[in-house]
């Protein structure tokens, strides 16, 4: 699933290639892109048809145009969803929907596992659309509390990779980065967040930050071929990896065997020797 340096990097493009531009032609070709819209695809179609894109915003990995009308289109990459910009209506077996900007190109929403969606919703008082309005800050927040986000983790008695997890918590950090910056920071994942300093949760959450900007640096983190920036063109972030995936190998700061162990259903990464649970 992307996470939210890739979130960013298509939020990135958006904005430079829709925002100013209307949206005309808006259809939704499978159910599934609307399943979350009350009223269906067609509901969708008949909010955005002709408004004109103000902006694209992004909270954790929500993506959101906002609008001249108070409808906002709110979009969810899912596991595989790519937003694209296209010079004609291609077709493609995993259109899911699309819409034709008054650039005279063409927006495609493709999906190949249809986790993905659009919805069609308007915003809060601070312009945060309505479903996503819980959702956390997240790392690259210029506007973060990095002091009192510690603190609020460090109020939580549960294994620290759990609390860097949950959106309501701190939004946008996934398996990846939670891996990433939990090895930066010489902490084990199932270490009890209660019992970490407030010094080292503050270290934890600067070590995120710049492990996404690294990555926002160089396009984003792609392990599969389905995730894309606006333009088609895949990141490339996995080269500089130093704990997700590399089970086995050694430890690019001490060279001791990498090991992975489940955990929430998915993978944790961590050195055994620099990330000793306490």
């Amino acid at each position: 699933m992307p996470e939210l340096p890739e979130v960013e990097v298509v939020r990135r493009g958006l904005e430079t290639h829709v925002v100013g531009h209307n949206l005309n032609h808006v259809q939704v070709w499978h159910p599934r892109a609307a399943r979350n819209q009350p009223g269906g695809g067609a509901e969708i179609e008949n909010l955005l048809e002709g408004v004109r894109l103000t902006g694209a915003h992004r909270r954790g990995k929500f993506l959101w145009l906002s609008t001249d009308t108070p409808q906002h289109l709110l979009v969810h990459l899912g596991m595989s969803g790519q937003m694209l910009i296209k010079d004609h209506p291609e077709p493609h077996p995993h259109l899911r929907a699309s819409a034709r900007l008054s650039s005279g190109k063409w927006l495609h929403f493709i999906d190949q596992r249809t986790f993905g969606y659009w919805r069609a919703t308007t915003a809060d008082e601070r312009g945060i659309p309505l479903p996503v309005a819980h959702i956390a800050p997240d790392l690259l927040d210029p506007c973060l509390d990095i002091p009192a986000l510690a603190r609020r983790m460090k109020s939580r008695s549960t294994e620290i990779k759990r609390v860097l997890l949950n959106q309501e918590v701190i939004s946008g950090i996934g398996n990846i980065y939670a891996d990433e910056m939990l090895w930066a920071t010489r902490l084990h994942g199932r270490q009890n967040a209660a019992r970490i300093s407030q010094a080292r949760l503050e270290e934890l959450l600067l070590a995120g930050r710049r492990v996404m900007e690294k990555a926002l640096e160089q396009g984003g983190t792609s392990f599969d071929s389905l995730y894309v920036n606006v333009n088609g063109e895949s990141g490339y972030f996995d080269v500089s990896l130093h704990a997700y995936g590399r089970q086995g190998q050694p430890c690019s700061r001490c060279g001791t065997a990498m090991v992975r162990e489940d955990f929430m259903n998915r993978g944790s990464h961590y050195c055994p020797h620099c990330q000793r649970r306490y």
